[in-house]
């Protein structure tokens, strides 16, 4: 059964900025500020999630998660600590669907009595092009 999680939640207060300096564009910019954003988001510690969730994103996560049970995600490609602190956010939320996203079991069907005879008969037709290719038919 597919279960939709709702993201409508505000995980902002939760979540740990801290600035370094990029090793990115912006040419002297880049020694002197501090524009590249690290995220830090403890799984464990939400108040948001349901344990169900928690587990859910620990295990299509583990390799963004550290020891400590924080999300870490990074961004330094752009010469502002603001747009990179947006687009760390927004790839926030961007994992957290991915990762909360439950597919939806298949229904296993059986084909129709019109498409089984249309896949015979078109076999048939191909069969019997392929019997009059022959030079010799019956050898």
């Amino acid at each position: 059964m597919a279960q939709k999680m709702d993201l409508k939640r505000d995980f902002s207060s939760e979540f740990q900025f801290l600035a370094s300096r990029s090793g990115g564009p912006g040419g002297q910019n880049v020694n002197k500020v501090n524009t590249k954003v690290e995220l830090r988001f403890n799984i464990q510690f939400s108040q948001l999630l349901s344990d169900n969730e928690k587990q859910l994103i620990l295990s299509k996560l583990s390799n963004k998660i550290n020891a400590e049970g924080e999300l870490i995600i990074v961004a330094q490609s752009e010469r502002s600590q603001i747009k990179n602190k947006e687009k760390v956010v927004e790839r926030f939320y961007l994992w957290l669907a991915k990762a909360l996203h439950v597919p939806q079991k298949r229904v296993k069907t059986n084909p129709t009595r019109q498409s089984v005879e249309k896949r015979l008969s078109d076999k048939k037709m191909a069969s019997l092009k392929k019997q009059d290719r022959k030079q010799f038919p019956g050898l």
